[in-house]
């Protein structure tokens, strides 16, 4: 009798895994993975802000010598 109980119960168990998340887990799930998009970005947006702000300021008549200079071809 065990082994037939143990085996509907293993049988039920399937069942259960195979039917997959109902809608209620689905919406649960993509509203889980917007809020962690969310912060993901956010956290690399603070990241990049907090770089530009730390950023030593640049000399802004020297740049326009140094991008009109050409470059030197490299000897072969």
């Amino acid at each position: 009798m065990k082994k037939v109980l143990s085996l509907i119960a293993v049988a039920a168990m399937a069942t259960m895994v195979s039917c997959g998340p109902s809608a209620e887990e689905k919406a649960k799930i993509e509203e889980n993975l917007k809020r962690m998009q969310d912060s993901i970005t956010a956290a690399a947006n603070a990241i990049v802000e907090e770089a530009a702000t730390e950023a030593a300021p640049v000399d802004t008549a020297a740049a326009p010598a140094a991008e009109a200079a050409p470059a030197e071809a490299p000897a072969h």
